[in-house]
């Protein structure tokens, strides 16, 4: 009996001692491997959450990125688009018109295209040939043209009143003839002159100075009306 009872406390002892042991393990470990294990998971989330933001704000930066690069990129081109749409509209209207607008308005001198030939006729003389620019269609409203060799008030020539029709149309293959004869007197006097000046007006601004085939002398030029038919304006003295 006392034999049993000496087991029994015995193994109560050992028992005990066991629980106590186990305890004290449990004791001395868990709280370092509770904070191991939550400072691992901490550095774990943080990492991760800034991984997280790092990424969404280089995708919000390209993002923005690509909508700015896109909006000047519009923006850059329909200012070019509408700056080529306007030099392209004005080369085309100032090519046909001659930089003017309209039909029906006179003739000034830079509406038309001149050219010069000799013509031996009644001792000879020069015939002016004057023709509308592209895209123009004027009027030859004054009858006679204002012609002078220099600027000299002995250069200028007189009108004779030859020819005539008035206004003169002119437009397209459209022209107009005028005469000249540079020297009238019989005498051995006169200037040389290598080119002859014309304009539809005395005021026009814009006269042409039209080189002449050959070298001229001119004393008491005269000038003939503005003509269709070229032989209306063969200049004599009446």
């Amino acid at each position: 009996m006392r034999s049993r009872l000496a087991n029994r406390s015995a193994r109560l002892v050992l028992a005990a001692a066991a629980v106590t042991a186990l305890a004290a393990t449990a004791t001395a470990c868990g709280p370092e491997d509770a904070a191991a294990t939550g400072s691992s998971a901490a550095t774990s989330a943080a990492s991760a959450g800034s991984d997280s933001s790092s990424n969404e704000g280089s995708s919000s930066d390209s993002s923005s990125g690509e909508g700015s690069s896109a909006g000047n990129s519009s923006t850059g081109g329909s200012g070019s688009s509408g700056s080529d749409a306007g030099s392209s509209t004005g080369k085309a209207a100032g090519s046909e018109d001659g930089g003017k607008s309209g039909y029906g308005q006179s003739c000034g001198t830079n509406d038309l295209d001149f050219t010069v030939t000799y013509e031996s006729q009644a001792g000879g003389h020069y015939r002016v040939t004057a023709k509308a620019k592209s895209g123009i269609t004027c009027y030859l409203d004054v009858n006679t043209p204002s012609v002078s060799f220099g600027s000299g008030a002995d250069g200028v020539a007189s009108p004779v009143g030859q020819g005539g029709e008035d206004p003169i149309k002119l437009s397209g293959s459209a022209v107009a003839y005028t005469g000249i004869n540079p020297k009238t007197t019989n005498s051995d006097g006169g200037t040389e002159f290598g080119n002859v000046i014309i304009a539809t007006t005395e005021d026009d601004p814009n006269p042409a100075e039209l080189e002449l085939p050959d070298t001229a002398t001119v004393d008491k030029p005269i000038v003939t009306n503005w003509s269709t038919n070229p032989s209306e304006t063969i200049p004599v003295i009446v």
